[in-house]
């Protein structure tokens, strides 16, 4: 019979007397198998002669011990978990049929086996058994071995197999690829004695790997909008040049700029066309990181206590920078620091002194007026401390009613309270074990709350609410507040003991308005990354506008600056930005001449700010959710202002100029 190529490669086995007497001639050297013989079994035969594999043998090698077979197994649980219902109808429909269904990973090593209990006992013969590797290296031509060497459904008869032993059986076997990359994961296999074979077989086994493969896809999706979930409190914090990867190293999503600052970086990634990164994969090699790649970039995201993937914070390309070859070398941004851009002699002495508190694990608190980096600082003290590749969590204080924050911070066993998630939840003390958390705003805490997070600090131990065995955790804390603690403290607002404890060292961040240069140098670093973001030509800017900026006494420091760049890029005409641009409050009767007005003739700079608020509770006619977003500052924020400067009667008075009662 004359076959085609493929004919003979994938044809049902030939006669079992022609394909023995073809074996024999392949093995004495007498001659090629004749075309009796498959294509994929020869191939499969040439392989076996080249590893020098002793087609005498009568058995696999015996299978490993128990440890190391259950060490394969958790190895491979994601693969045994998508598997296990299929292997669990393996053990009732083949239990009549004389054969078994076994599941071996990409190293031919069977890791579980079911089906007819009579065939098991004679497959011990020739140990087809969990525990032993069936690579054609090993025990020559077989279906699981030939199919993991082709990446094709195979179906070994008989004769066919290369080692006397095993040509009593048939086989047939199928690679199982992960739904993504199609990377190969394992195969699944289903033999018997030769008397049991059918063409069926093969059928059986692609069907099978398909079912896997799909209850894989469901499991991926799932743990990557686990993963999108997990990242958002990453995400929302650092905005400007971000890309999240899942556990195997490929791009789940990144934001907007992200390809920009790759570009700007050299790195050899493509967002449009994602490809795998290796040393980014949980079991990776992080020293195998590409050239472009810092590890002080990289932080865990992580869910229950368990790493299930990774972010990569870019920093910006730093534009406005003073070159190279202009600064001094202690100039140049510490490892963990590069994100924080500054032309500043104070802002740079600041961030050295971070550099220097981040080497040890001690309690640092940043001060600092809102909107000033604090969180930027957070992650840089992170990133560059000894435990840089933990997790960083971050809370806001003040954000969250009592219960929330308590719940978010402590976490909970399952039935704490009414409306509590199966399996309870673990709190954000608990999820940063081995890393760093930030807690922002800490001087809004609940003063009841206090003492417990005091008995963290102090015991290294936490209760989730509604247990009452403790759970060991180990972290760095970095606080972060906008209040006088010290005077919080007086005003018994905040425990003294816990004020020692997250106090160990202070660090106090420089407002805006106070560094020489850094206004324009982040006016142009903004412009150019909002020009990026919103795919529009970068415009040119007019002298009065930045000395209006320059003016400003900038309530809310650099978040506040962002907004009005971008607000001040999307209203302009694309070709240049002028004064008629510029938002409101820097309109010659607003506040920013009165703020210059007042700095200049010695008036405090603490004036000028409550002069910035009073116009926001006028232009909004009290409503202070409004006024807060006019100066971008927390409500909270503002409302500690409002007692700081005594402006409670201004709200009411402009209230009740609205009609609206006073509260």
């Amino acid at each position: 019979m004359a076959w085609t190529p493929d004919e003979r490669r994938f044809s049902e086995p030939g006669n079992d007397t022609a394909v023995m007497a073809a074996w024999e001639r392949f093995l004495d050297g007498s001659g090629r198998p004749d075309d009796a013989l498959r294509s994929l079994v020869e191939g499969s035969w040439q392989r076996c002669r080249d590893h020098n594999v002793d087609p005498d043998k009568r058995s696999a090698p015996p299978p490993v011990g128990e440890s190391r077979l259950e060490s394969l197994r958790n190895t491979h649980a994601e693969l045994l978990q998508a598997g296990a219902p299929v292997m669990a109808c393996a053990r009732d429909f083949l239990a009549e049929t004389g054969t078994v269904m076994a599941l071996a990973d990409t190293q031919c090593t069977i890791l579980s086996m079911e089906g007819d209990t009579r065939t098991r006992g004679s497959a011990e013969n020739i140990h087809l058994l969990p525990g032993v590797a069936w690579s054609e290296r090993i025990c020559g031509t077989n279906a699981i071995g030939t199919a993991l060497a082709v990446g094709e459904p195979v179906q070994i008869h008989s004769a066919e197999h290369y080692c006397a032993g095993i040509k009593r059986w048939t086989c047939s076997a199928m690679v199982i690829r992960h739904p993504n990359d199609g990377e190969i994961l394992g195969v699944v296999d289903v033999s018997g004695l030769s008397e049991t074979y059918n063409r069926q077989s093969l059928a059986l086994v692609v069907t099978t790997a398909n079912r896997i493969e799909s209850r894989l896809k469901m499991r991926e999706t799932e743990l990557r909008l686990r993963l999108v979930e997990s990242a958002l409190p990453y995400w929302n914090s650092t905005t400007d040049s971000v890309v999240l990867f899942d556990r195997r190293g490929y791009p789940v999503k990144a934001n907007g700029n992200a390809q920009v600052a790759l570009a700007a970086l050299g790195a050899d990634l493509d967002l449009a066309r994602p490809r795998r990164i290796p040393a980014l994969a949980l079991d990776g090699d992080p020293s195998a990181l590409p050239a472009w790649m810092r590890p002080e970039w990289l932080a865990p995201v992580i869910e229950h206590a368990e790493h299930i993937g990774t972010l990569l914070i870019l920093p910006l390309p730093s534009i406005g920078r003073t070159p190279r070859s202009d600064r001094d070398e202690h100039d140049e941004p510490l490892p963990g620091f590069g994100h924080i851009v500054t032309g500043d002699a104070k802002l740079e002495a600041v961030i050295r002194k971070a550099g220097q508190l981040a080497r040890s694990k001690v309690p640092v608190l940043l001060l600092g007026e809102t909107g000033v980096g604090k969180e930027e600082f957070a992650q840089g003290i992170h990133r560059a401390s000894p435990i840089g590749s933990g997790p960083f969590v971050p809370v806001n204080c003040g954000g969250l009613s009592r219960e929330l924050l308590a719940s978010e911070l402590f976490g909970y066993a399952e039935g704490a309270f009414t409306g509590a998630r199966r399996g309870g939840m673990v709190g954000k003390i608990e999820a940063a074990d081995g890393g760093s958390l930030f807690l922002d705003e800490i001087g809004e805490m609940p003063l009841d709350l206090q003492p417990h997070l005091l008995r963290v600090l102090e015991k290294g131990e936490i209760y989730r609410l509604g247990e009452n065995t403790p759970r060991k955790v180990d972290f760095r804390l970095v606080a972060a507040t906008n209040r006088d603690l010290r005077q919080e403290v007086a005003d018994g607002r905040f425990r003294m003991d816990l004020y020692y404890r997250v106090a160990v060292t202070s660090i106090r961040i420089p407002a805006l308005r106070d560094r020489d240069g850094d206004i324009r140098l982040l006016t142009d670093l903004f412009l150019g990354h909002f020009s990026q973001r919103h795919q529009v030509p970068c415009p040119r800017i007019d002298p009065a506008v930045h000395q209006s900026l320059a003016g400003y006494a900038w309530p809310g420091n650099v978040r506040e600056l962002r907004n009005v760049v971008e607000n001040m890029l999307l209203v302009s005409d694309g070709r240049r930005i002028g004064r008629h641009d510029l938002p409101p409050e820097f309109d010659d009767d607003a506040s920013t001449s009165d703020t210059t007005a007042a700095t200049a003739h010695g008036g405090r700079l603490s004036e000028a700010e409550s002069e910035c608020i009073r116009q926001a509770i006028a232009s909004s006619g009290g409503n202070l959710t409004e006024a807060a977003r006019q100066l971008a500052i927390a409500k909270s924020t503002l409302y500690q202002k409002l007692r700081d400067y005594g402006l409670q009667d201004d709200v009411q008075i402009h209230r009740c100029r609205r009609g609206q009662a006073p509260r």
